[in-house]
């Protein structure tokens, strides 16, 4: 799929590589939305990708003494559900970058890349354009800050060069009389494109709106503001009447067009129905109901990033990299996913191949020390990495054998708590995607001890069973703690 990968160690190794090879090459952080473009063909003449994830720093959320919040090049959804910053003084981000996706792909697709992508339905462009975010683009020849609201130019286009970097993202935190919210409306409770989008941002004093900003996802070219409504809004308090009607305004602002997963009328009224709701929940302090205080992440406890002391680029070096606790040298596999290079490569074929989108959670593995789906990872990541597989899930945590097992194979090793639990509770038909489910649920019972149901539902929400109706993979992680302990 590509030619050349290069782990990047600084940002002007990236910035000196981008000014090289100019449209030739793009920058990968988590790269979930790049690898199915260049699968797919839909991404054409890129040969070079510059791997930026071991550049140190740019995974930071930090709050400046002029009350800006600002997010690094590598800050990653689950970094900002995890922030507690991003939580009390901005939370309408936070909330979308819960949405996205399931808790492996928010380990890896960065809020930057969500942007870069440009995609009019992703959700976290909506939240940071009503919080008036700005973005920071360094090349060789300088620096530009440009407005979110600029940063755009139609589907999938930006005004971003080829030589450029987004190095940063800010905005101004929330003040103690804002208060704001994010509303998906898609198609399915997780791993859904939104078919609309909705975030509002209120300034409230004594009960009266002075500023209000909302924004629209999905129902246009970009993202867009519903400016008629956000004027309405200025000097009225949130009554019954004033609700109604500033979400027909909004209504009436949004443009969007008839597709195979909705009509352009369904989503006129969805945007009237979320923002009804969202005002709703803002007047009666509840824009925070169904955010859960201490979501499911998939991080475990001890995470470790690769480390690597120099930059790499393949194919011309060898891939070093660390699988099950056994070191692996790879001198093939450079141009592949890390799912093909375990699989074909390392022969580690307990790590299914399902969808090779990043929708089943059937390649699920822990790369750091982070749950991902290696289907969406580009095999040169590797390099530096300490990588766990089903394979080696036993070494982890030894339960013990259940006694039937172990008279029928005497010599088998002990298994994890969560495999065990598995065969006891009869939670395998076909076998496919358990792989993916045993590692989910396993960084499950690593992260929280006793998870609750709704966690346990949390944490598989990017797996996929196409036999069984869940009930009793539910039931043997629930009782996996229970044996571990």
């Amino acid at each position: 799929m590509w030619h050349a990968y290069l782990n990047a160690t600084s940002i002007e190794e990236v910035l000196q590589t981008l000014k090289e090879k100019g449209e030739r090459a793009r920058i990968v952080a988590g790269a979930t939305d790049l690898i199915l473009e260049l699968e797919r063909g839909i991404r054409k003449g890129v040969d070079a990708l510059i791997d930026v994830t071991r550049i140190p720093n740019l995974d930071q959320i930090t709050l400046d003494e002029d009350g800006n919040i600002h997010l690094g090049a590598l800050v990653t959804h689950n970094h900002c559900v995890e922030s507690k910053l991003i939580r009390e003084r901005a939370y309408p981000l936070a909330r979308a970058a819960w949405e996205v996706g399931a808790p492996q792909i928010r380990n890896r697709g960065t809020v930057a890349g969500n942007l870069i992508t440009a995609s009019p339905a992703n959700d976290t462009i909506t939240p940071l354009i009503a919080l008036g975010a700005s973005v920071t683009l360094q090349s060789l020849n300088g620096v530009r800050k440009i407005p979110l609201q600029d940063f755009y130019t139609g589907v999938r286009k930006t005004v971003l060069q080829p030589d450029e970097m987004l190095v940063d993202i800010f905005f101004p935190a929330l003040t103690s009389t804002q208060r704001g919210t994010f509303i998906k409306l898609a198609l399915r409770r997780a791993q859904a494109i939104s078919l609309v989008n909705v975030a509002i941002v209120l300034t409230v004093e004594a009960d009266t709106v002075r500023t209000a900003s909302i924004t629209l996802g999905a129902v246009a070219p970009t993202i867009i503001h519903a400016p008629e409504a956000e004027q309405y809004l200025i000097g009225k308090q949130l009554t019954d009447e004033v609700i109604n009607e500033a979400a027909r305004l909004t209504m009436n602002a949004s443009k969007p067009i008839d597709d195979i997963r909705s009509s352009a009328a369904y989503r006129r009224e969805m945007v009237r129905v979320c923002t009804l709701r969202g005002l709703r929940s803002i007047h009666n302090g509840e824009e925070q109901a169904g955010m859960p205080s201490d979501t499911v992440l998939l991080w475990g406890k001890n995470i470790s990033e690769g480390e690597i002391q120099k930059s790499h680029e393949s194919p011309s070096n060898l891939i070093e990299t660390t699988v099950n606790g056994k070191k692996y040298i790879f001198k093939n596999g450079h141009d592949k996913t890390l799912l093909r290079l375990l699989r074909e490569d390392g022969n580690l074929i307990g790590t299914k191949e399902g969808c090779a989108e990043g929708e089943c959670g059937a390649c699920t593995i822990f790369l750091d020390g982070k749950a991902v789906m290696a289907c969406l990872v580009p095999a040169p990541r590797a390099h530096g990495a300490e990588i766990v597989t089903i394979e080696g899930l036993a070494n982890l945590e030894s339960g013990g054998l259940p006694p039937k097992i172990r008279e029928q194979a005497p010599g088998l090793q002990s298994l994890h708590p969560v495999q065990e639990a598995f065969i006891q509770h009869g939670a395998v038909q076909c076998g496919y995607c358990t792989p993916g489910f045993i590692m989910s649920a396993a960084k499950l019972l690593e992260e929280k001890e006793h998870p609750t149901h709704n966690e346990i539902e949390q944490a598989i929400t990017g797996n996929l069973c196409r036999c069984t109706g869940y009930y009793k993979i539910v039931q043997a992680i629930e009782d996996a703690n229970k044996i571990s302990s």
